[in-house]
């Protein structure tokens, strides 16, 4: 099987190890590489275990599991990166996730901030994040916020309707 992530490699040798636990990432683009895949292959177990501890409490488990599973996963594309190497303590990546929900395709543009701990880990510490239908131009965004006020408005303590697994307000209610 090729793994998710767009790496065209073999799965078992690209992000499984990583979320088999087998093997740790050695940069912040493989963390978040495998984050990606463990969402197509709804593995929130690793979802969960890879968020720093101080971006826990934000974490949504049951909206996180649904949102994997209504998805499907497109296609992952990093844009870029900064920092975050094998050497480094902090790490930054840019990327663009597509997947499909109730047969349309949505684009989520995230730059994810990453971080090492103690004993050299990668962690997940905060991503900010928009969706956008595919295909749209980014001067079109207003125009899926539009698409989302027809739904129950959004609680500020909801989850995110973006899938981040954060609260609302502690994520696209941001802007």
């Amino acid at each position: 099987m090729i793994c998710a992530c767009g790496s065209k490699n073999e799965f078992s040798k690209c992000c499984e190890p990583f979320i088999l636990g087998r093997a740790q990432p050695e940069t912040a683009e493989q963390l978040m590489r495998s984050r990606y895949t463990a969402y197509a292959t709804k593995d929130i177990d690793y979802i969960e275990k890879t968020l720093a501890p101080e971006s826990r409490g934000d974490f949504d488990r049951k909206s996180t599991e649904s949102w994997s599973e209504q998805s499907t996963w497109l296609g992952l594309e990093v844009i870029s990166t900064k920092n975050g190497g094998k050497t480094d303590k902090k790490g930054t990546v840019e990327f663009t996730a597509t997947y499909e929900q109730d047969g349309d395709a949505v684009e989520h543009h995230e730059v994810s901030e990453f971080r090492k701990n103690e004993k050299g880990q990668w962690l997940f510490v905060d991503g900010d994040s928009h969706t956008h239908k595919a295909g749209e131009g980014h001067h079109h965004h207003h125009e899926v916020q539009t698409v989302v006020r027809e739904e129950p408005k959004l609680g500020r303590n909801d989850p995110c309707t973006c899938g981040s697994g954060k609260k609302y307000k502690k994520c696209c209610g941001l802007n």
